[in-house]
């Protein structure tokens, strides 16, 4: 039999510890206080990172995985007698992840398909748990390509932001730019479009609205396209989490829950503290 590797990067937001445990192989980027570099989710834990940006005087910075970074991922999976990758990752439209990705695996040993999954975070976490769970079946290297592309387009992604700060000045903000949200208790709600770039749902007064709001969206379009699977993210805010959760059911939504994840370093960095938000994608 065939045997597929899986590369991601750690902008899903998933253990490594667990990654590993299911023979993931993932790549991390940076996240950056000055000339102080460290591997997001390796060197640089969630709690840790929330607590250093709150006493940041500088906001920190990230950078992307070199196509070295890859390419040494990709050699060693051959060598463990891989005959194909699928590597999986963030938003090409928001980092140059993908194309570190791409330019590795032009000179891999074996064949590599790199995916734009257009999105971020636990949403990007749920592409990748479809095509281990394809890989785990017995699918073929086709299929596991098949299946993180078709979550990809499916995959909806919505965030509530306590700040547009942090996604302004990190250069993140896309079409929420504009987004007004200076008005007292204003809370932008945003999402990931079908370009893999954020742009503005709604803005809100109040976090509870906004929750409210966004769950009776979720509750509307599983009524359209079938139960969803979901995975609520928060940035070091359990409660939020918590409260999103309540929401959804209270609005009725026919949804699966994967998992309630905490947010990393890289993603933490635009999404700022207290950051909630939620990705799923219709499976019935």
């Amino acid at each position: 039999m065939h045997k597929v590797g899986i590369v991601c990067d750690s902008t899903c937001d998933l253990e490594p510890s667990w990654l590993a445990a299911r023979d993931i192989v993932v790549v991390p980027l940076r996240v950056l206080f000055g000339d102080e570099a460290h591997l997001d989710w390796v060197e640089m834990q969630p709690a840790q990172f929330f607590e250093r940006l709150a006493a940041a005087k500088q906001l920190p910075t990230t950078s992307q995985p070199s196509p070295a970074d890859f390419a040494k991922a990709y050699a060693r999976l051959a060598e463990q007698g891989c005959t194909g990758i699928v590597s999986i990752h963030l938003t090409a439209a928001l980092s140059g992840t993908f194309e570190s990705a791409t330019l590795a695996a032009q000179d891999a040993p074996i064949h590599v398909e790199v995916v734009d999954t257009k999105t971020v975070s636990q949403a990007l976490g749920l592409v990748i748990k479809c095509a281990m769970a394809v890989r785990e079946a017995g699918g073929t290297f086709e299929e596991i390509v098949r299946a993180a592309q078709e979550t990809s387009s499916a995959m909806r992604l919505f965030f509530i932001l306590d700040t547009l700060d942090y996604l302004v000045k990190g250069g993140r903000a896309g079409k929420a730019q504009g987004l007004a949200a200076s008005v007292l208790n204003i809370k932008p709600v945003l999402r990931f479009n079908a370009e893999g770039t954020i742009e503005p749902f709604k803005k809100l007064k109040g976090t509870r609205r906004a929750l409210t709001e966004l769950a009776a969206y979720v509750a509307e379009d599983a009524r359209q396209v079938g139960r969803v699977r979901l995975s609520i993210l928060h940035a070091s805010n359990p409660g939020l989490a918590e409260e999103l959760h309540d929401a959804l059911v209270e609005a009725g939504a026919d949804f699966e829950l994967e998992s309630i994840g905490l947010v990393g370093a890289v993603i933490g960095t635009y999404a700022g503290p207290s950051a909630v938000g939620l990705g799923y994608y219709p499976i019935g």
